[in-house]
């Protein structure tokens, strides 16, 4: 079971150390400074949480912006879990704590995963997370985005 808190400042450099050594970090988010600045923009304007796990170790964190698809619906803008806590189920937890936030909020929440990262894509699906458009060199020239959508309720 994880221990799902708001993150703050004292938790930056964790979560940058996840970012950057995930496959989001590496192609997003090569230049250290800009994942930095990137991730303190959000812990100030938008909701990050991080996941801690039973012996107190940072696992994984999730990055979200609770009016940011459309101005009207949630969507998730970073999710990463620490290389060493992969494939137990934390990112699946952070996702459903995510959710059960939201659900009162709004019905759908939108994320786009990339076209390389086949893994995340299978997990959203799995999630119940369906397709709903293609966008071509959105962050990153030659690389698409998915968009995904989820009717929560």
């Amino acid at each position: 079971m994880l221990r799902i808190i708001p993150a703050t400042h004292k938790h930056l450099n964790v979560c940058l150390e996840m970012l950057l050594d995930s496959k989001l970090g590496e192609v997003y988010f090569s230049n250290h400074d800009h994942a930095l600045k990137s991730l303190m923009d959000g812990l100030e304007n938008e909701k990050v949480i991080i996941a801690q796990d039973a012996d107190g170790h940072y696992v994984g964190f999730l990055w979200y912006v609770r009016y940011g698809a459309f101005h009207a619906f949630p969507y998730l803008h970073i999710i990463a879990v620490k290389r060493e806590y992969r494939g137990r189920g934390y990112g699946k937890e952070l996702m459903r704590h995510l959710e059960e936030e939201i659900l009162n909020q709004k019905g759908k929440l939108f994320l786009v995963v990339a076209d390389f990262n086949l893994d995340a894509e299978r997990l959203y699906e799995k999630l119940g997370y369906k397709q709903v458009g293609q966008i071509p060199n959105l962050y990153k020239e030659g690389v698409t985005e998915h968009l995904m959508m989820k009717v929560l309720g």
